[in-house]
């Protein structure tokens, strides 16, 4: 465990790693425990109006350590009061902070409320998909495509899109693996450079990929790794029964053929054709990866579900040959080594899950943080682009989480993903 010692301000030096013992609302830096980097850092910590800090010799540079008599050690700090509102030495002036923090508070549960939204909304219009295909495939055809052209217009007009984990919940439940697919598939294909055509084919044929099974048994809509072998040829016509579908509800060529491959390997490992990359065009070898990869976060009953950045692990590190290599670098490039609802430990010790990716910068996502002192509903998000001294150390599975961080953090049951604008709203648009 490592000690702190509570040091007068004058006492502040750079180099030396520090726990303010005042709120988030009260302070201005991303996080109440960081390395003091700057006198400018520790002229804003004076100006706080704050008479002593509280400093950890174990996480500072060595020089430092001798500085303050080890005997200056005191109990761990004193949780700040419950309304958040007044703190022992914290000034009238650091007011405005504590507005600006709240004002992002409300733009950050604003932006994910959106995506909530808008993820449920396609899980509900999918479903209505479903319930018009067998009598009524145009119907159900038009469904499809009103649904896919509103997320490409979206992601087109978004400039760069950020990643983002939803909600644990959200949406229809038998609807999060279409949506999901048909979702990520549009990133890539974007990452990629479908042009807007493209990615209207891909989409639908994300959408649509497992519509087959609707005409196979529950018990043989997925796959086990027990499944007998008959039960599993039977699981495989779903393939062919999505194809008759796709080609009932009028689809092109291109949907019908990306649909027909989405099971597909490049190694020809795949089925029902045991085609190889040669063969498979760049919508199936999308899908198909997207697909496995879905799965593996989601995985049916009696399987185990992966963390997304173990997912992304095995994926490149054993399944490599099974998929384009073009493809799946672009997927690797975009999720970021640790996808959203990835959980971590950062540099600094403390833990965190990954609340979104930026394609654009995905080595820096946006973090929640466990801090014992925030309530978690207020815990904000960190975007570790701003902070360049506080990295990700590893990834853990959430059963190696303390108890307490892993209540706080809450990992995902099932991982959901929608795009946002990289570009979040400022707190001056918090509120339109």
């Amino acid at each position: 465990m490592n000690s702190s010692i509570l040091i007068d301000i004058s006492q502040l030096r750079v180099g030396m790693y520090i726990q303010l013992d005042v709120g988030w609302m009260h302070h201005p830096f991303p996080t109440s425990s960081f390395r003091v980097a700057s006198a400018e850092q520790i002229a804003t910590l004076r100006g706080l109006g704050l008479t002593e800090v509280r400093y950890l010799p174990k996480k500072s540079d060595p020089a430092l350590k001798e500085l303050v008599p080890a005997a200056w050690s005191v109990p761990e700090m004193v949780a700040p009061p419950a309304n958040g509102l007044e703190a022992p030495g914290v000034p009238a002036a650091v007011d405005t902070e504590a507005l600006r923090r709240r004002q992002l508070l409300e733009a950050q549960n604003k932006a994910l409320a959106a995506c909530n939204q808008r993820f449920a909304e396609a899980t509900r219009q999918y479903q209505a998909l479903e319930r018009a295909v067998s009598e009524h495939p145009d119907l159900a055809r038009d469904k499809g495509v009103a649904l896919v052209s509103g997320c490409v217009s979206e992601l087109l007009e978004n400039g760069d899109s950020v990643i983002r984990l939803l909600s644990e919940g959200v949406g229809e439940r038998n609807a999060l693996h279409p949506i999901n697919v048909m979702v990520i598939s549009l990133l890539l294909g974007r990452a990629l450079g479908m042009k807007s055509e493209e990615l209207q084919g891909l989409g639908v044929a994300a959408l649509i990929h497992d519509l087959g099974k609707l005409k196979l048994p529950p018990n043989l809509r997925q796959p086990t790794p027990s499944m007998p072998l008959m039960e599993r040829s039977r699981y495989e016509t779903h393939v062919a029964e999505s194809v008759a579908m796709a080609k009932r509800m009028g689809f092109p060529e291109a949907v019908v053929q990306a649909v027909a491959r989405h099971h597909e390997m490049a190694d020809g490992s795949g089925f029902p054709q045991r085609l190889t990359g040669v063969d498979l065009g760049r919508a199936s070898q999308v899908l198909a990866l997207v697909n496995r990869y879905d799965r593996m976060c989601n995985p049916t009953v009696g399987v185990d579900a992966l963390t997304p950045h173990e997912a992304l692990s095995v994926i490149f590190a054993q399944l490599k040959v099974k998929f384009d290599s073009v493809v799946l670098g672009a997927f690797i490039r975009m999720m970021g080594v640790y996808p959203p609802g990835s959980i971590v430990q950062l540099v600094n010790d403390r833990y965190a899950i990954v609340a979104s990716v930026n394609s654009s910068r995905p080595l820096r996502p946006k973090v929640i943080v466990h801090d014992s002192r925030v309530p978690k509903d207020e815990a904000p998000i960190l975007d570790l682009e701003t902070v360049p001294e506080l990295g990700i150390r590893r990834s853990l599975k959430p059963a190696q989480l303390p108890r307490d961080a892993l209540d706080y953090l809450s990992p995902r049951q099932r991982i959901c993903y929608f795009f946002e604008r990289a570009v979040s709203p400022g707190p001056e648009e918090a509120g339109t």
